[in-house]
């Protein structure tokens, strides 16, 4: 028997590291980081519907409804690309690639999880949120994901479920997709493309290996990716304001996503001029901020108006 087996603080600590690395593993399955940014992204837009007199706990519950869905497809999207994922250096390690974790158990996870997640919003906020859920999880894991090994159209056609979280979330509350709901729907669809071309061209390589056709990856794209980040910024600025301009936002929405318009602009001009790792990198990092914050405008917006007309 090993000095380590005698010892009972450390065979005592054993079982709480599997249950740990387990619980790990199944954190990085269902891809919680993005999952997290569909929660609150659906989040703000169910607060849209009544601004402040929005009842909070019940948009909060839709967007859990609507995270379940999003973390289902991104585990069904795992399953199906577990092959090429082993090709990829930044994959390589995925449970589902090692065998941590097994596909039939995935897969049955993923269904548990879309089920609650659909019928969560339909029994408790109707039926058309629930089948645009559904919609949205069909077209990301069996159309979007399959794409990615046929054309590289496949990033304009992944955009739209992507952009879903904002108007999943209004028309739960609602009932019909509104005006603010499409809006923000925009926002979220044209804002993808830049932060999308920066980290595929970052991991060019790796897609090339697998054999997707992700722009970057393609023989003579030289360029294309910061042309096309440099393209879709500018086209972000009057989708972001349009809000405003039609009079449903106020200057503190307006302001701010035009002053980050601008930095998104600015740091995907450069990687438009210079296609490096750094620029890539500033794209990225100004795509990851810019969301969060247009969408808190988005709900300290009616707030502040309803104060100052107070």
């Amino acid at each position: 028997m090993s000095e380590q087996e005698n010892n009972p603080a450390v065979a005592s600590t054993q079982p709480l590291t599997r249950v740990t690395r387990a619980l790990r593993d199944w954190i990085v399955l269902t891809k919680l980081r993005i999952g997290s940014f569909v929660i609150m992204a659906a989040f703000a837009g169910a607060l849209l519907v009544d601004g402040p007199d929005t009842d909070v706990g019940r948009a909060f519950v839709a967007a859990l409804y609507v995270g379940a869905i999003a973390s289902a497809a991104s585990i069904f999207n795992q399953v199906i690309e577990r092959d090429l994922d082993r090709l990829m250096k930044r994959t390589q390690n995925r449970p589902l690639v090692t065998g941590r974790i097994s596909a039939r158990d995935a897969v049955l996870f993923a269904a548990a999880l879309a089920t609650v997640g659909t019928v969560g919003l339909a029994v408790s906020y109707g039926v058309l949120s629930a089948l645009l859920g559904l919609s949205t999880l069909v077209a990301y894991s069996l159309v979007y994901t399959p794409l990615k090994r046929a054309t590289s159209f496949n990033t304009v056609v992944g955009a739209i479920p992507g952009a879903m979280p904002p108007l999943l979330g209004y028309v739960a509350m609602t009932g019909t997709p509104g005006a603010w709901g499409w809006m923000l729907f925009a926002v979220v669809f044209v804002w993808q493309f830049p932060h999308f071309f920066a980290i595929a061209w970052i991991y060019r390589e790796d897609y090339r290996r697998a054999g997707m056709k992700m722009l970057p990856a393609l023989d003579g794209a030289e360029g294309a990716a910061g042309r096309q980040a440099f393209v879709y910024s500018l086209l972000l600025l009057p989708v972001s304001i349009l809000p405003g301009v039609r009079g449903d936002a106020g200057w503190v929405f307006t302001l701010t996503a035009l002053a980050l318009g601008l930095l998104y602009v600015g740091a995907s001009f450069l990687f438009a001029w210079r296609e490096t790792k750094a620029h890539a990198r500033a794209v990225v990092f100004v795509s990851l901020a810019y969301l969060p914050l247009v969408l808190t405008a988005a709900l300290v917006d009616p707030v502040v108006s309803l104060v100052l007309r107070s």
